[in-house]
């Protein structure tokens, strides 16, 4: 093995640690579902492996091994014969290959040459007649997964319009197929075999390639590797596919004209095996990877549980000092810090984050305060006596009430609750009018007017929209989901605001409550209890449940220090999530220049 490979080999193997611990946070989404990631290390490893390959650094060179040059000549006179005997076209005249198109430096025994030099067919599929059954399958892009070759979602062509497929339309062994179109899909490509004759075809959405003399793993390595998969973005600087973002296209002009660096046949096979032998490796790494991220979470997940499950103080205080010794290795990342967050909240609500003070004035005279004022607002006819809601059964009392604690529904502190409405659109307006919110304009548990903002008309605000009036302070959420139950509070930006019906707004009739019913409702744990309306897809929580919300109502002297001490490891958590975004970025960054490195 040349020093060459050998320091390649190592670049792989002294990186583990690196391709296993590069992790990247892809997207997040609402209740009941958890962050997706991308094992960026592994991928990336993938990738590093495949540009090694075309590039001949990853197996060494063996000088007896027949030199391309030959092959091609082979290849040329193969294609001349069957274009004689008129079973292939004459494919058209392409130019020469120039110095600028040759991206990197061949190995000695390597050539050059347009992909149309070492295939007798290269064309789009046929956009088919479709049957429910017949004896001819079409494949589909679905079929063309980066996991494999899938044939289970083909459908099947017409018996009566096979007449219009040419022979060499039918699949064959060993065939190439490489998505053609759409952003997503585009790019993707599978050598099939073991296929029976004549039985599968190709819509127009995937090319067929055809190699002759030529294995066509090799040249799969070649087209799934960075610096073909690069060009599959219609804004590179030579990008082989045309179109918008929307909706790209890989046109077999295109295709036919991409420049391989061509192997010595037998090369070609130990580089195959190679790939396959280190991608083995890379499923393993891969399933080492998703275990150890799984073990982790769930080992946050029981920790975290023991706090809030904790029977007293005494007892939280020992479950926190274990979860305190190994702070520095179970928060690391953004899922466990989220997930330290949900339990301050959750501790919080529960009367478990701060200690009580038994000179606090109860709960319960603070209620019946609230509801003598409440009496009087109805007798003044500033609110409308709602109708009136059952008694809180034991079910929905979530855990036991802390000293100086009560239940309440929201409807025995607050004025109407009431979500919004959609005004008529010649009621919208540029600027200069009542600022109107949706739930988009909910994000991370506040208001965030400058996403998607929208003004309706003031007068039509105060003469047809008086239901839905907002006020500072008020505390809003989002009744439509997914995600169901962002929660903010309206910021003092605008005297006032309106909403859309997706959205309900509390009014604490002690303005005082409303931070803690903001933190509350953060906390998230009413949805655990709560009956929904609609589907899945499109969960809902009605207006009427909303005014049914249970709440565990402390002192509000200590909802003061609740509040106080939430807001303060909440700033600390974002300090956490700030140095492992830090972190992250090195990390990726590092992985990255490792790549640039070897290639």
């Amino acid at each position: 093995m040349s020093v060459e490979q050998t320091s390649m080999n190592q670049l792989i193997t002294d990186n583990i640690d690196v391709w296993t611990s590069t992790v990247k946070a892809k997207s997040s989404s609402g209740r009941g579902s958890s962050k997706k990631r991308e094992l960026y290390g592994v991928k990336k490893l993938r990738e590093l492996i495949l540009e090694l390959a075309v590039r001949g650094k990853l197996v060494p060179q063996d000088s007896t091994d027949e030199p391309s040059s030959v092959l091609l000549e082979r290849i040329a006179e193969e294609k001349a014969q069957l274009v004689k005997e008129k079973k292939i076209k004459k494919p058209k005249n392409l130019p020469e290959i120039s110095d600028e198109e040759k991206s990197f430096v061949l190995p000695v025994g390597w050539e050059w040459a347009h992909l149309q030099d070492l295939t007798t067919y290269v064309q789009r599929g046929k956009g088919p007649k479709y049957a429910e059954s017949g004896s001819v399958q079409v494949v589909s892009q679905k079929c063309v997964q980066n996991s494999g070759f899938d044939l289970s979602p083909a459908r099947y062509v017409t018996d009566e319009s096979l007449e219009k497929y040419q022979e060499e339309r039918y699949l064959q062994d060993n065939d190439i197929l490489w998505n053609s179109t759409g952003t997503g899909t585009v790019g993707r490509a599978n050598v099939i075999t073991n296929i029976p004759e004549k039985r599968i075809v190709a819509d127009s959405h995937v090319t067929v390639i055809r190699p002759t003399n030529f294995y066509s793993r090799f040249l799969w390595c070649f087209i799934m590797a960075p610096g073909v998969q690069a060009r599959i973005q219609p804004d590179h600087e030579n990008a082989l596919v045309s179109g918008s973002t929307k909706q790209v296209e890989l046109n077999t002009s295109s295709v036919v004209s991409v420049i391989v660096p061509v192997a010595p046949l037998k090369e070609q096979h130990r580089i195959v095996a190679k790939v396959d032998e280190l991608m083995t490796l890379c499923d393993q790494l891969e399933q080492q990877t998703e275990a150890n991220i799984e073990a982790h979470q769930v080992l946050v997940t029981t920790l975290l549980d023991t706090l809030t499950n904790s029977a007293n103080a005494e007892e939280l205080m020992q479950n926190w000092q274990m979860v305190a010794e190994h702070f520095d290795t179970l928060f690391t990342t953004e899922a466990s810090i989220d997930q330290l967050k949900q339990t301050i909240l959750q501790l919080a609500v529960m009367g478990k984050l701060v200690p009580q003070d038994p000179n606090d004035e109860p709960a319960a005279k603070l209620l019946e305060r609230i509801g003598e004022e409440k009496a009087q607002l109805i007798k003044e006819k500033k609110i409308k006596k709602q109708k009136a809601l059952p008694p809180i059964a034991d079910d929905e009392k979530l855990f036991e009430l802390a000293n100086g604690w009560c239940f309440a529904r929201f409807d025995d502190i607050c004025t109407g609750i009431t979500s919004g409405s959609t005004p008529p659109k010649d009621k919208f307006i540029e600027s200069e009018g009542v600022p109107y919110l949706k739930v988009y304009n909910i994000r991370n548990q506040e208001i965030d007017f400058n996403y998607k903002e929208q003004f309706v008309d003031s007068v039509h605000h105060k003469t047809k929209l008086t239901r839905s009036i907002l006020y500072p302070g008020d505390v809003v959420m989002n009744i439509v989901g997914p995600p169901l139950g962002k929660v903010a509070i309206i910021p003092d930006s605008y005297p006032e605001w309106n909403c859309n019906q997706a959205i309900v707004v509390f009014r604490p009739i002690e303005p005082l409550l409303n931070k803690y019913i903001y933190t509350y409702l953060t906390a998230g744990l009413f949805l655990q209890s709560i009956e929904l309306i609609g589907t899945a897809g499109q969960d809902n929580i009605s207006v009427t449940k909303s005014r049914s919300i249970v709440l565990p109502m402390p002192p509000l002297e200590e909802q003061h220090r609740i509040v106080t001490k939430v807001k303060e490891l909440m700033v600390v958590c974002e300090q956490l999530k700030a140095r492992l975004k830090e972190s992250q970025i090195t990390q990726l960054q590092v992985t990255d220049a490792i790549v640039e490195q070897a290639v």
